[in-house]
């Protein structure tokens, strides 16, 4: 990394006329040094600088210098088309350097990792640097950093890992948190976090960019503390229903088609309630699209639902011509995204938005159909800039009082509470929540990490949950992969982690082409389950991949499957295995396929998901879950659901998630009841409420004493006899099972 030489001349920043904070360094022609690299300025980068101070940040960059030098903890308040992104990363920046980097570099994370990497890739162009050195990125499953590294982006999830081995964020002297108003789990918990680790770091900077419905409440939980305020765009003409948006969706699709029949110039956003929506709305603009084609023009329809990729590789690979007009339908809650894109003139703004929100008493989610919030009002109201137009299909009045509901009050919180419990062990103190969560979710977590063996008599966390904390997977995830370890199964677990922490790998697809899509997807069920199915399919892909009888992406058309997802699936093996390779935890050679392997995954899984275990109580898919004596069917999608008259029905399975407002069990498998007796805790076996089911496991452990065993509790643990049968032995439930 090139360092300041003192003995050179200063000359004045280029940056700035009005503050000359930067260095740069003449020899000969006075030629301009980049003061990060040490290599002369091209003339890119002075006109993206002419560029850069038209946006309205500009305008507070003295106020923003001189509050950074002298307090600790700063709130900017402003949208993202104001700049605040790509500026004041730039700038924090520039103070680390004016100090040598003594107290470390700066990190900016973003919620959404495409974002992370767009604003990476804009901020090197503007630095006049090579991305990957002085400024990078970090998002899962991919790093572009290196020892040069100044300015780096990330997701928030990847700073808080990051944690895990830098409490106390050392490596750092400015840590800017962007979109605080999303109110990601992980964001919140970092801006709890904070507060402790400002104590322990004077010098540590903490800079928070939000947009103005989140400021007051970010400044009621920081108590002191100083806010600049961006000035506000000039917002476009805002156009407000009186009526009940419940017809919301057919009205969107009217006013897109008018919005047509005008030929007023300019691309139309419309946000959409869920990917449904979007794909319906697909159709119908399609064909009405292709109406109106000869007299107005062609209709560009763009689809951009979460998971999709990135906003700025769709506005590229989308060209328009001058005779046609884009429509974006999305279902994007990220509207930060939308920073780097001017086409857009028409924003339609349903007002509504699908939230999978969990459930603590059934341990369950369910999707669930919600009003945006302010923030997010607010946010695409900017989108469409000073010369477009804003339909709000909702009254103004409606989101008067709308709170961006944080996610953490919404989602299974197991996960932060293990994170937390890890941290604790660091010596970090509680984590400061700008909402606390729900006291009933938090002491579901507690009783579920209990149940996992990971914490110890005194509540915290066991060799067991250290162990689980490192491995990047929900903690029922982590202790079935580490439970495979005992049984010889490893290669498959991390074939069945990866693949359900990577996205569905099944392509949707229109009604009339599903039926081809199941037979193809036939020919990789297994009958132990959905687990196992998924495993073939995984096998299948990589033996494509070493054999190259086709290319993966015309495999992947050919039988249906989402090329992406299997992609990310095998990222996600190798990260995995990366891990317990650091860790140095066996990984056992793959034997997939023998009745022992089938047997050892099954014990793996119900090491770690004994919580969810269902019995078909009428031989007809309608299984009784014995954890909170729920009635539910299989998905459809299952080998069960859609080859039920083939394989048949088993009576015991293991699910991976229940779906409440489905009312289905995704991923399931055949599991007997003398194996989950042999693997459930008994301090948790014993908690079931009392039911049939319940009774049949306790008549096949001891069919004299079952109700006599009803009425204590002992500290004894199963496991199998010689003859294959179920003895008591003495062992303490806070360990892990395995034996």
């Amino acid at each position: 990394m090139w360092e300041e030489n003192s003995s050179a001349e200063p000359n004045i920043c280029p940056n700035s006329e009005e503050c000359p904070t930067e260095v740069s360094f003449g020899f000969g022609d006075d030629l301009e040094l980049n003061q990060f690299d040490g290599l002369p300025f091209s003339s890119r980068y002075y006109k993206l600088l002419k560029e850069r101070k038209t946006l309205s940040v500009w305008k507070v960059r003295c106020q923003f210098e001189e509050a950074l030098a002298n307090n600790q903890l700063l709130i900017v308040s402003g949208t993202a088309k104001t700049g605040r992104s790509t500026q004041i990363p730039q700038w924090c920046a520039e103070f680390c350097l004016s100090a040598q980097y003594q107290h470390g570099m700066v990190v900016c994370t973003q919620t959404n990792k495409q974002q992370a990497v767009d604003l990476a890739l804009r901020v090197a162009d503007e630095m006049d640097v090579n991305i990957g050195h002085e400024v990078g990125y970090t998002i899962p499953l991919e790093t572009c950093c290196s020892s040069d590294t100044v300015l780096r982006y990330c997701t928030d999830d990847m700073l808080l890992r990051e944690m895990m081995s830098d409490p106390f964020l050392e490596h750092y002297g400015v840590v800017i948190i962007d979109q605080a108003h999303e109110r990601t789990v992980s964001t919140d918990i970092l801006l709890g976090l904070l507060k402790d680790i400002l104590l322990q770091r004077p010098e540590l900077r903490v800079v928070v960019l939000t947009v103005p419905p989140m400021t007051d409440k970010l400044l009621r939980h920081y108590s002191s503390v100083l806010l600049i305020s961006l000035e506000s765009l000039c917002t476009a003409e805002v156009v407000h229903s009186n009526n009940s948006n419940k017809d919301y969706f057919f009205s969107a699709l009217r006013l897109v088609l008018e919005i047509h029949r005008t030929k007023e110039g300019g691309d139309v956003l419309v946000f959409l309630g869920s990917a449904e929506e979007v794909h319906c709305a697909y159709s119908i603009l399609h064909r009405e699209g292709a109406r109106l084609a000869g007299e107005l023009g062609q209709m560009v329809l763009v689809v951009l639902c979460s998971g999709q990729g990135g906003l700025l590789s769709s506005l590229t690979e989308q060209s328009c011509s001058t005779k046609s007009r884009r429509v974006f339908l999305s279902t994007c809650q990220n509207e930060d995204a939308w920073w780097a894109t001017e086409s857009v003139k028409f924003v339609i703004d349903t007002g509504v938005q699908k939230k999978m929100v969990y459930n603590p008493r059934v341990r369950a989610s369910s999707e669930v159909l919600q009003p945006i919030s302010q923030c997010q009002a607010y946010i695409r109201k900017q989108l469409s800039g000073p010369s477009g137009k804003c339909f709000c299909l909702y009254s103004e009045a409606s989101l008067h009082s709308a709170e961006n509901s944080p996610q953490i009050l919404e989602s299974s919180i197991t996960p932060t509470v293990l994170f937390l419990k890890r941290m604790e062990i660091a010596g970090l103190g509680q984590c400061h929540f700008i909402d606390r969560p729900d006291p009933e979710g938090l002491m579901q977590a507690l009783e579920e990490l209990d149940y996992l063996a990971a914490l110890d008599d005194d509540g915290n966390l066991s060799e067991i949950g250290i162990i689980m904390s490192e491995i990047p997977l929900n903690p029922q995830m982590a202790k079935a992969l580490l439970a495979s370890c005992e049984f010889d199964c490893v290669s498959e677990m991390l074939t069945i982690a990866a693949m359900l922490s990577a996205p569905s790998c099944f392509v949707e697809l229109p009604a009339g082409m599903s039926c081809e899509a199941v037979q193809c997807h036939r020919k990789f069920q297994h009958p132990e389950g959905d687990h196992f199915t998924l495993i073939n399919i995984y096998n299948a892909y990589k033996q494509n991949q070493r054999e190259q009888y086709l290319t993966a992406e015309k495999w992947c058309q050919d039988y249906f499957l989402d090329h992406s997802a299997l992609r990310t699936a095998d990222s996600i093996r190798s990260e995995l295995t990366d891990t317990l390779n650091r860790i140095e935890l066996p990984i056992s050679e793959p034997s997939f396929g023998t009745k022992t392997n089938t047997h050892s995954i099954k014990r793996a899984l119900l090491a770690g998901f004994f919580m969810q275990i269902a019995r078909d109580v009428d031989g007809s898919g309608n299984y009784f879950i014995l954890a909170h004596k729920h009635m539910a069917q299989v998905h459809p999608l299952s080998c069960y659901g859609a080859q039920s008259h083939k394989l048949g029905l088993p009576e015991w399975v293991v699910f991976n998630e229940y779906i409440l407002s489905e009312n289905c069990m995704r991923i399931v498998s055949e599991i007997s009841p003398q194996v989950f007796i042999e693997m459930a805790p008994l301090y948790y076996f014993y908690n079931l409420p009392p039911s049939e089911s319940k009774d049949i496991l306790q008549d096949m452990l001891d069919p004299e004493g079952s109700r006599n065993r009803k009425e204590k509790k002992p500290q004894n643990a199963i496991s199998s006899d010689a003859n294959g049968g179920c003895a008591i032995v003495t062992q303490s439930y806070d360990r892990c099972l395995i034996q």
